[in-house]
């Protein structure tokens, strides 16, 4: 069977890597697993810090308020579902 992953190789330190282990243990899962979902979550939240940062920079250029902005979210979405 191929691997749909790659194996990587990390320095971590030791207390890190401790609190890693104690917190696989508890939940039954692999340091793997773990770390790919703090990955997962990190690259997620940088995802929507850009977002946000694009988001409030067209709304300057456009000089929207807030509450514009909501506005235009919820007339999209209402289009979008048809009512």
């Amino acid at each position: 069977m191929l691997r749909n992953t790659k194996l990587i190789t990390i320095s971590i330190l030791p207390e890190l890597l401790e609190k890693l282990n104690d917190l696989a243990q508890e939940e039954s899962r692999t340091r793997s697993e773990l770390l790919r979902e703090a990955l997962r979550r990190y690259i997620g939240e940088k995802e929507g810090e850009h977002l946000r940062r694009y988001g409030r920079a067209k709304a300057k250029a456009l000089n929207l308020k807030a509450g514009d902005v909501e506005r235009l979210v919820d007339e999209y979405r209402a289009e979008k579902s048809g009512t």
